[in-house]
């Protein structure tokens, strides 16, 4: 009877000791409580930026700016240089306003007894196949004296600094010329109901010739590297396309693709500019900078600046057009940039994202924003961003760049709050196809402007 208390106490000393044991046990491996998510702002930008795996292995500059509150917001390598693409555009947009006026000048002439003499401003307008302007035409066609066409003093070659040699094929690479006529390029043309092509200018049909041995070309056509012989593959031609090839220009050719298209005679002058020249004046300049802007059109940056240089002498240079506007426009940007071309084919051109803002700022200060934005490119609208940022309302207005291994996007982004924010995303140096980097770049502005 003695022994029952004292195992009673013992076991249950026991049991107890292992209850307290099991509780401290168990208090000491419950999960903690998620921390409450931070506010969507600028430390959640900076980490979708750093972070995306797409991104990983590129060289990615990012620069977000908010005008309400005069301040970057979200900097990431912006004070780094990066080749732009066709985000150079927005200078040559910026540079070519500044220089040129409300109107594009089509030619100059002097009119002398029964002769008339022109000559080229690089206007690159004149019987272009996607603008409708026929103001040169009309004026050249109609003039009752005999028409002698002089070569305007030009210093560009025909391919900037570090264009593509290879690309000589390619609708986005014709020459740069003192007197563009038909953009540069022939096009070839075929409706599904047709039995044969269509050429533009006509004149080229005579340099057109048919291979279709084995060992043909990859291209349905394709120009020789030296000549404007061009080669005709049916066996790569579709039921219906449409295809446009630069050809090599020169003075001689340049009258010739005249006198063809005015049908009456033009003749060739080799002589110095006359003094007393009249100026014809074309489109107006918004509807030249809107379609290099909203489709990229190569031709139009490289000859605006060419229209520019105009401004300054009778030589026409692309380059002395932009030592000029970085001299006098561009002098207070954050960073001294490199800038080649009017284009952004030079893969030599750079820029880094927070002197692309304060481009944007310029542009902002003097543009009201309803002529502004719709000179742009425009999310899920015709031209560079038709298949992104697609909403009802716009929200994304803007410039992209692209080349080989970089994808650019520098513009305006309006949040559902109401805000007008200013962006340069910039991204060299990636393995990654150039959709994935769009992808990417697509669904952190998106959030940008759903949340910010």
């Amino acid at each position: 009877m003695t022994i029952l208390p004292k195992l009673t106490f013992r076991y249950t000393w026991r049991y107890l000791s292992c209850l307290g044991f099991l509780l401290l046990l168990g208090c000491s491996t419950s999960k903690p409580k998620t921390p409450a998510p931070e506010p969507y702002g600028p430390a959640e930008i900076q980490r979708q930026v750093s972070e995306v795996a797409v991104l990983q292995q590129s060289f990615v500059g990012f620069a977000l700016y908010d005008p309400a509150l005069g301040k970057m917001v979200v900097e990431q390598n912006a004070d780094k240089y990066y080749v732009p693409a066709s985000n150079t555009k927005l200078f040559t947009f910026y540079a070519a306003s500044k220089m040129l006026g409300d109107s594009i000048p089509a030619l100059k002439y002097v009119a002398k007894g029964d002769s008339l003499l022109f000559w080229g401003t690089g206007d690159p307008t004149f019987t272009h196949m996607d603008l409708q302007n026929t103001i040169a035409y009309d004026f050249l066609k109609n003039r009752k004296e005999k028409l002698y066409y002089i070569e305007a003093p030009i210093t560009s070659t025909p391919y900037a600094m570090n264009w593509g040699w290879d690309d000589y094929n390619y609708y986005y690479q014709p020459e740069r010329s003192a007197f563009p006529v038909h953009g540069n390029i022939v096009k070839f043309k075929k409706d599904s109901t047709a039995t044969a092509y269509t050429i533009t200018p006509v004149l080229l049909k005579k340099r057109v010739w048919t291979d279709s041995s084995r060992t043909a070309h990859s291209n349905t056509f394709r120009r020789a590297w030296r000549t404007n012989d061009i080669a005709y593959n049916p066996k790569r031609a579709q039921v219906a396309f449409s295809q446009e090839v630069p050809f090599i220009t020169s003075p001689e050719l340049t009258v010739q693709l005249l006198a063809d298209t005015l049908k009456r005679p033009v003749k060739l002058v080799k002589r110095a500019i006359p003094a007393g020249a009249q100026t014809l004046h074309g489109l107006p300049a918004d509807s030249v900078f809107k379609r290099m802007l909203q489709v990229s059109d190569n031709l139009m940056a490289e000859q605006l600046m060419m229209l520019s240089s105009g401004t300054l002498s009778d030589t026409l240079s692309v380059e002395r057009a932009i030592k000029y506007a970085v001299k006098n426009y561009l002098a207070d940007l954050p960073d001294t940039p490199v800038w080649i071309d009017g284009s952004g084919l030079s893969s030599m051109n750079m820029f880094t994202p927070r002197s692309i803002i304060a481009l944007l700022q310029k542009l902002q200060q003097e543009r009201p924003q309803e002529k502004l934005f719709p000179m742009l490119a425009v999310g899920g609208r015709p031209g560079t961003f038709r298949n992104i940022y697609k909403a009802d309302v716009p929200f994304v207005f803007g410039k992209s760049g692209t080349l080989s291994h970089v994808h650019n996007q520098s513009g305006y982004l309006i949040t559902k709050s109401g805000k007008v924010l200013l962006y340069s995303f910039m991204n060299n140096n990636f393995k990654s196809s150039s959709s994935e980097i769009r992808s990417a770049m697509e669904r952190i502005m998106t959030e940008v402007h759903e949340k910010y």
